[in-house]
């Protein structure tokens, strides 16, 4: 991965999170990290 490409994903990233924030007050990320926490205690789990 090139550095352009990290940062326009980066940016990419940044935007979707602000347009979360800005249209839905984060509840689609908020809903997200709950899922990912989930994941990661469900996959501690199997360690």
């Amino acid at each position: 991965m090139t550095n352009t490409i990290a940062v326009l994903l980066g940016l990419f990233l940044v935007a979707l999170l602000g347009f979360d924030y800005l249209q839905y007050d984060g509840a689609n990320a908020l809903f997200l990290s709950r899922k990912f926490v989930g994941l990661i205690e469900w996959m501690a789990f199997w360690r």
